[in-house]
């Protein structure tokens, strides 16, 4: 692990699930406690990061959560950041407005980071109607939940994000042993998100065709394709299936498979009676996830496959 960092001041904008896992991820790095702000306009963010933090925390770090800094005001936990990272609501006018203000009151070398799902930084710079200096100094980190524990961050520029602005997030997050993937260009909902999606559809769709059901998917992905992925993506997969052939031969010896799956491939909509049926079966199967076991076992299989 690398040496702590006794120089960069962080302030998180927002303190819900993703801004106070990118804090347990900051204390792990940082040689001080009181370089880490969170502003957020709850009453109670004191109350609240003291009693939910520890479940995103090593035991011997919860000592620290009393020494970060809370605020409810934006321009004082901004003032002296070097780094500004915004995880608030999935709405371009919120964080247009964060970025106004933001620009304001903070150090005109800062890094703006959004930890968007799909709010492209070129909208949110438009909409936020920032000069090219500021917009030269924002961009996406697309994490994955849970972002103390996944290991990626999606680097996403805008069309007025710079080139130093893209190597000096790079560096901060390989600093911090995470893995950053610079993406070529802006794509709604980037990559994760986008593959995920699309398996997340066929999964309803075969639930909803009646072919399994919600449990069965689950263990079909987590006796399968889960524990191959956490050591080789699908192109990677495919081509060691495709054996001296590679990708080529893999689609020669069952592209006709292949594309009559994709034919056959489910369209469903978000919204639709499916999502009633699908959603009762997961709370029957699952009732409350317990997060923090399910985080423990992902860093279990991280370890592994960084170890094998």
């Amino acid at each position: 692990m690398a040496a702590p960092d006794s120089r960069t001041r962080i302030t998180l904008v927002g303190a819900g699930t993703i801004g106070l896992s990118f804090a347990a991820l900051h204390l792990a790095y940082l040689a001080s406690p009181t370089q880490l702000s969170i502003v957020d306009t709850r009453p109670d963010l004191e109350e609240y990061v003291r009693s939910t933090l520890p479940k995103y925390l090593a035991p011997a770090l919860h000592g620290l959560i009393s020494s970060i800094r809370l605020s409810a005001s934006l321009p004082d936990a901004v003032r002296d950041a070097d780094v500004i990272q915004e995880q608030g609501p999935e709405n371009l006018a919120f964080k247009a407005t964060v970025w106004k203000e933001v620009v304001q009151h903070a150090k005109p070398d800062a890094l703006l980071w959004s930890s968007t799902s799909g709010i492209t930084a070129t909208s949110q710079a438009e909409a936020a109607a920032l000069d090219d200096a500021a917009a030269a100094r924002l961009l996406v980190v697309h994490p994955y939940n849970p972002s103390h524990v996944m290991p990626l961050l999606e680097v996403v520029l805008g069309s007025r994000t710079s080139s130093e602005t893209v190597e000096r997030t790079v560096s901060f997050w390989r600093a911090r042993q995470r893995e950053p993937v610079v993406l070529k260009r802006e794509c709604k909902g980037f990559v994760a998100n986008r593959l995920a999606f699309a398996l997340l559809r066929e999964a309803v769709h075969l639930v909803n065709e009646g072919v399994v059901g919600v449990e069965e998917v689950d263990r079909i992905v987590e006796t399968s394709m889960g524990p191959r992925w956490a050591v080789a993506g699908p192109f990677k997969s495919y081509h060691v299936g495709g054996g001296a052939g590679g990708l080529e031969g893999f689609f020669k010896n069952i592209g006709g498979t292949v594309q009559e799956c994709w034919q056959d491939g489910g369209q469903v909509n978000v919204g639709e009676e499916w999502e009633q049926t699908i959603s009762r079966q997961a709370r029957e199967a699952y009732g409350t996830v317990d997060v923090e076991s399910r985080d423990r076992r992902t860093k279990a299989v991280l370890d592994a496959a960084r170890s094998a």
